[in-house]
């Protein structure tokens, strides 16, 4: 029988900084992709702790000019983009600084799209829409999670709609990412434990997708065995630099799988609650992996035997089957420990926010169109995904 011809990429920065310090060479390194005049995106959260600060004095030292944006918005918005580019345009900047989490990067990532390429970010849902390269792009991450310093994804909120965009676009990955332990510290116990499970989600939904390759196997094991080693560790003690640097590698090969094997269900559906609720992403994956990989579970029986393996689980003389279980109630035991809500209506009431099973129809059907579904390893129906968000409840 013939090999049907398939060619798989893999998309990662030109170069990445890891480890404490790093952040140093912010200045040098930005210069050396040609910038002189940042504009740095960030949110009021990291500001108000005092780290968008010590990136100015750094740009300050080397005699830089830039710019600050740091009003995104967890979740960030078609609107953060639109004002992003104006205040690009009027300060005359010609790079970009992306300073946070998820939310900084793929707003940093939404601007330097349309500034390169002009139109309204809506424009660029989907895969590879745009046809000129970014302006230089440095992205420092200060969360252990979501590795969007390094994907060439970008999730931006329609507004109108009420639905985040998936874009996949290989021109919006980073040319330099920068993961530095000691912009973490400050991080608060919930965010750590939020922001870990985005990473371990990765690498689960990377490991059983329909395009893994052995190089994004490789990362996503090695990604969960951290996790497992260093989550609690760093949710327990966030000055711990031994689990925040480990978490950092964690996050990062996550980020290195899911950039090139895809995701999942559960990030179609986490978008779905982010976009109608403005959730928290982290914690909605979290609460939906489990469901989610249950309704997968079939379809890659072994695969999940092997991650209760990685997750330090004793699955000697099990069966695949009884193996594969360990796996999914790992995952949970790891949520529970970590203190994320048990579910989506528990978790609505943290944030002040109400989920309601009657929205579960548009839910699913806006869930059933996000690209990041495509590599799931089962096909999933709308009763199938909409069984899942009232598991989830």
């Amino acid at each position: 029988m013939a090999i049907q011809e398939m060619v798989y990429g893999f998309f990662i920065p030109s170069v990445t900084l890891i480890g404490i310090g790093a952040a140093k060479q912010i200045p040098d390194k930005i210069k050396a992709l040609g910038g002189n005049k940042p504009l740095i995106v960030t949110d009021k959260g990291i500001t108000g702790a005092g780290i968008t600060k010590q990136i100015t004095d750094l740009l300050d030292g080397a005699g830089m000019q830039y710019h600050v944006y740091d009003e995104t918005i967890p979740n960030p918005t078609d609107k953060n983009v639109h004002d992003g580019v104006e205040i690009y345009f009027s300060q005359k900047c010609d790079s970009l600084i992306s300073l946070g989490g998820g939310s900084s990067h793929d707003c940093g990532k939404g601007i330097g799209l349309v500034v390169a390429n002009g139109g309204k970010i809506h424009d660029y849902e989907g895969v590879d829409k745009s046809g000129k390269p970014m302006p230089p792009y440095l992205a420092v991450n200060t969360t252990a999670g979501t590795a969007s310093e390094m994907t060439r994804f970008c999730i931006i909120t329609d507004t109108s709609r009420k639905v985040k965009m998936a874009i996949v676009d290989w021109r919006v990955t980073p040319g330099i990412a920068i993961d530095d332990p000691l912009l973490m510290v400050g991080m608060p116990p919930a965010l750590t434990a939020a922001t870990g499970m985005d990473a371990l989600t990765h690498a689960v939904e990377a490991y059983v997708s329909i395009i893994a390759t052995p190089m994004t196997d490789a990362c996503a094991q090695k990604s969960i065995e951290l996790i497992a080693k260093f989550l609690r560790k760093a949710v327990a003690n966030g000055t711990d630099l031994e689990a925040r640097d480990g978490m950092c590698y964690a996050q990062f090969l996550a980020g290195m799988a899911f950039n090139n094997a895809s995701l999942g269900h559960v990030h179609a559906m986490a978008h779905q609650l982010g976009g109608f609720y403005d959730l928290p992403h982290g914690e909605c994956n979290a609460i939906l992996l489990p469901h989610v990989q249950r309704a997968n579970l079939n379809a890659k029986l072994e695969r999940y035997a092997e991650m209760a393996r990685f997750l330090g689980e004793n699955v000697e003389g099990l069966s695949v089957r009884a193996a594969a279980e360990k796996c999914l109630d790992a995952i949970q035991q790891l949520s529970a420990d970590i203190g994320i809500p048990a579910g989506l209506i528990e978790l609505g009431k943290r944030y002040g926010k109400k989920v309601r099973k009657e929205d579960i129809p548009i839910m699913t059907g806006n869930a059933q169109k996000d690209a990041c579904g495509l590599t799931n390893p089962r096909k999933l129906k709308d009763a199938d995904v909409a069984a899942i968000y009232e598991a989830a409840l």
